[in-house]
Order: structure tokens, then sequence, then C-alpha cells
């Protein structure tokens, strides 16, 4: 596990960017915190440092996004699930083909998603301040986000 308190949205949107430099296409990534919490800033952040061109929103209304990027991202947003069945998994499915996948409120779609790569909590710590667990199993991953570079990216 890898720790780390953010004091902005752009420091989130950091951190995001420092993982994302990490992953690759078939990746899964578990996004998981209160409303608010900094979820999308997240992902938005990730998404720049893959070449996502344009605007990153939760598709909490239309449960995915696709987007171009080096490679793709598929956004996925299971909040408004309680839990899937098959037939919709299926028009999920083709967003995930060749992309990194960020899930925020991975728990709904177990049964379906590959197993993360990471799993990212967000919590508020007061109004400015939102801390952020990254867990893994891949060592070398774990070793580079706690790297002096991924800190270094987050104080300037």
């Amino acid at each position: 596990m890898f720790a780390v308190t953010t004091s902005s949205p752009a420091e989130t949107e950091q951190l995001g960017a420092a993982l994302a430099r990490h992953l690759e296409a078939g990746d899964v990534v578990g996004v998981r915190g209160e409303l608010g919490a900094g979820k999308t800033a997240f992902i938005r952040g990730a998404c720049r440092a893959l070449a996502v061109k344009g605007r990153v929103t939760s598709p909490t209304f239309s449960i995915g996004h696709r987007y171009a990027g080096d490679p793709d991202v598929a956004h996925l947003d299971l909040y408004r699930f309680e839990s899937m069945a098959p037939a919709e998994w299926g028009d999920i499915e083709p967003l995930l083909e060749g992309a990194i996948t960020f899930v925020e409120w991975p728990d709904v779609g177990t049964a379906f998603l590959p197993a993360p790569r990471v799993s990212i909590e967000l919590r508020h710590v007061d109004e400015a301040h939102r801390e952020i667990e990254l867990t893994t199993t891949d060592a070398a991953l774990l070793a580079a986000l706690e790297s002096a570079q991924c800190t270094d990216s987050l104080t300037g």
C-alpha cells in the first residue's frame, strides 16, 4: 500500500497521472471513495497523462465513456447499480477492449471485471485535503509509486 495526502484537485490529478505512466492496456484500476472525494479528478489526471484530449467527466448516467488516448481509456461509473446482470455487462464489455480501465464504485462489477491491478481509495480529510491509498500486489509498481519521482510530482 502507498498513501498520499493531497491538498487540491490539481494534486489529486497529479497522482492519477503518476500512476497512469505505469499502466498498460488491459489494466483495471478500481476507484473507491465517498461522493466528492476526488475519484473523477484522479481519473482525469490519469487520462491527461495518457494523451486523452477533451473533457473527462464522470459517466454516472451513461455507465461508461471511452476516451481515445495512448492507449485508450475506459471510464466506468457503477454508482447507480446494486448488482449487474450478464446482459448489462455485455453492453459494457466492448468499452474495455484494448484500454486501461478505471472503474468508480467497482464492487458492483466484481463478478464481471478482471481483477484490478491497482485499487484506489479516496477519503476526505477536510474541505481541501484528501487521503489517497493505492493498493497493489505488483511490487514493481508499488516501488515506482513510492519513488521520489512520484512524490516530487506532487510537491511541484
